[in-house]
């Protein structure tokens, strides 16, 4: 009896008998699929059968591994398209510009895929946002110059779980891996001709295939299996994800698939694509359709990957209905809605550069924002610039300003001082001024405002106090994201000291540049250790803080802002003093923390609380290059530009 196709679901579904291929193309009046062979010769099937504009076939003997895409008539010429849908691609994506229908036949090919995996009993770790401590990486620039890995782990997918990377994650205390894009991403045409890649990935192909430049043989396999040891080790990931446009672009030659099967798929401003996000096309998540391709595509990565959350990259656009944003959209309400996705943690970058675009706040229930203002009241704080105290503290106290401590943990915001698009952390000590003339943009590309220092010289240095004062700048950095209220965003290359020459826009550096340098200094492991250690004391001193002062208990707990004199600050003190302390207490007798903070370039003493006679215990001084767990009563001479945290048990 000879099967029939059916519409659903989109994409090829492969079963014991052979293949069922679907496809949405209202704007194809004729469509044909091609199955290829080794040789690149092809076989092609008209797509017949169709519901509600989508087209779909039935082929029997199809198995796992066979290429395909689909063919469809563009100015007079056979133009191969990939499937919207594909699981899998055979080969990493490349062309020659400029784009044609010719060079269509040559790019990668959508593949087959089959669904079984031994997951071994694994399953999500399900970490509570306040005890998530997200790690930004990139799967090549984590291990490509790490030598103790075999040579094809090296910038791979098992890379991310071989022996050597479990145990460094052990010894950092990481618990939580966002990944810069892994879906299939094709290099923008300005990049082809400089002979330069888009080596952070957003510029997305298709949503659902894990880029092939990643895998030794097989990416799909080899991503499940790094996310499988990953969850044995206790390791959550999430994925970073771009749904705001495609690699297709605005004007001009270049079709992939959705310009010639729906261009309804894109936001229009007449006949010209809206450029919301800045890389020539905008997608329309109000058109049905691409909601579908959207929410299809999420459920998949978690259902068949078992990914833990996704960070959502110029994440305004999926609120958009042409120029406003809507935090009642129609994409909230289908996440919001969706079984698959409810216990999935949801990340926002909160804006995008349309208008209206700036949206930090305005995202629905459940979902955690990237607070960009931590980052910037931070920098500029720990540079001595004047008037940011009182910020500072707002920012330090979980901005509650914007996300009400009645929402937390699931409103936490997440805090950053460096992200992928910026200095690092050892670059924002150590450059006053991007240099990015290796991207090729004439120094004119990257964020302009980067509140950074170098403390004397521009770049590397030989001099040994600036060397100390950058390394202890780099402490003030992690000590205020690791005990500020929030969800910490860290950049893995960080935890190496990792400079990228003053680069602040690496995106197309697919070299030594980005790659993280494994080769050990003194320095280098003076600051990981120390780094380690303040993630341990974060668990044990700060998540219960962060769950006393969430949802309806926040107000039990008290909260005291102390001169250097121990008395409380009073309106005027926040306009003339640099140097503060915050004092919080669990309840009315329960555990205290006491922050000590000198933004000064001089040396400040601090009275300490007795008014339920405290044992201090000093659990962070930046000052010091290792984490001493030493005693503090009565007083506390606080070095200048740094910053101290205190601790106090009650006696049971």
């Amino acid at each position: 009896m000879k099967t029939l196709s059916r519409p659903y679901p989109l994409g090829a579904t492969l079963d014991d008998s052979g293949c069922n291929f679907s496809i949405h193309a209202p704007d194809c009046d004729k469509i044909s699929l091609a199955l290829f062979e080794e040789n690149g010769e092809y076989t092609s099937y008209e797509l017949e059968n169709e519901y509600a504009s989508i087209k779909h076939i039935y082929v029997e003997g199809i198995k796992a591994g066979q290429r395909y895409g689909f063919i469809v008539e563009q100015n007079d010429e056979a133009i191969l398209l990939s499937d919207p849908y594909a699981k899998a691609l055979d080969k990493p994506l490349h062309y020659e510009t400029p784009y044609s229908a010719a060079k269509s036949f040559s790019m990668s090919k959508s593949v087959v895929t089959d669904t079984q995996f031994d997951w071994q009993g694994t399953t999500y770790p399900r970490i509570p946002r306040e005890e998530t401590v997200l790690f930004e990486t990139h799967v090549k620039g984590l291990t490509k110059l790490n030598k103790e890995l075999k040579a094809q782990e090296q910038g791979k997918y098992l890379g991310l779980v071989s022996d050597e990377m479990l145990a460094f994650y052990k010894k950092q205390n990481i618990n939580t891996l966002q990944l810069l894009p892994i879906a299939a991403c094709m290099h923008e045409p300005h990049l082809l001709d400089m002979d330069k890649v888009n080596y952070w990935g957003y510029n997305p192909y298709v949503f659902m295939a894990p880029d092939p430049r990643y895998a030794d043989t097989d990416a799909v396999t080899e991503l499940k299996t790094a996310i499988r040891e990953l969850h044995r080790n206790g390791i959550e990931v999430i994925l970073d994800v771009v749904y705001n446009h495609t690699a297709e672009g605005g004007e001009g030659p270049t079709t992939f698939n959705l310009k010639a099967l729906d261009n309804n798929s894109y936001i229009k401003h007449g006949c010209h694509y809206a450029n919301f996000s800045g890389c020539g096309n905008t997608l329309d998540l109000t058109h049905q359709p691409t909601l579908n391709l959207v929410m299809d595509s999420l459920r998949y990565w978690v259902e068949e990957f078992k990914v833990d959350g996704f960070r959502f990259d110029l994440a305004a656009t999926l609120g958009r209905n042409g120029d406003d944003f809507n935090r009642e959209s129609a994409f909230f309400k289908a996440v919001a809605q969706d079984p698959v996705l409810r216990e999935t943690k949801l990340i926002a970058e909160p804006w995008d550069i349309g208008p209206n675009g700036y949206q930090v706040g305005n995202f629905p229930f459940g979902w955690n924002e990237c607070n960009d203002k931590l980052r910037d009241i931070s920098r500029s704080f720990w540079r001595g610039d004047h008037g940011y105290l009182k910020e500072f503290a707002t920012r330090l106290m979980g901005s509650r300003d914007i996300y009400s401590a009645a929402n937390w943990p699931y409103k936490l915001t997440v805090n950053y001082i460096t992200y992928h698009d910026g200095f690092t952390l050892q670059d924002l000590v150590s450059y006053k001024h991007k240099h990015n003339e290796a991207n090729g943009e004439h120094n004119h590309d990257g964020h302009g405002d980067n509140r950074s220092e170098n403390y004397g010289v521009e770049g590397t240095t030989q001099n040994l106090v600036i060397k100390a004062t950058r390394e202890k700048q780099k402490r003030n950095f992690m000590a205020t994201l690791l005990f500020s209220f929030g969800i910490p965003h860290i950049l893995t290359p960080d935890v190496m000291s990792q400079t990228q020459k003053g680069n602040n826009n690496a995106y197309c550096q697919d070299n030594e540049t980005s790659w993280i340098d494994w080769q050990p200094t003194e320095r280098k492991a003076y600051f990981s250790q120390w780094l380690s250690e303040m993630i341990a004391a974060r668990h044990k001193y700060m998540v219960p803080f962060i769950r006393a002062f969430s949802g309806e208990k926040r107000n039990n707990n008290r909260i005291f802002w102390r001169r250097t004199d121990g008395e409380l600050m009073q309106h005027e003190d926040w306009n003339r003093l640099s140097s503060v302390a915050l004092h919080i207490g669990i309840e009315k007798d329960g555990a205290e923390m006491l922050y000590l903070i000198n933004q000064t370039n001089a040396p400040a003493r601090f009275k300490l609380p007795t008014d339920c006679k405290q044992e201090w215990v000093t659990i962070c001084d930046t000052n010091l290059r290792n984490a001493e767990y030493l005693p503090a009563q009565g007083e506390m001479l606080l070095q200048p530009t740094s910053m101290a945290i205190l601790h106090f048990t009650p006696k049971a």
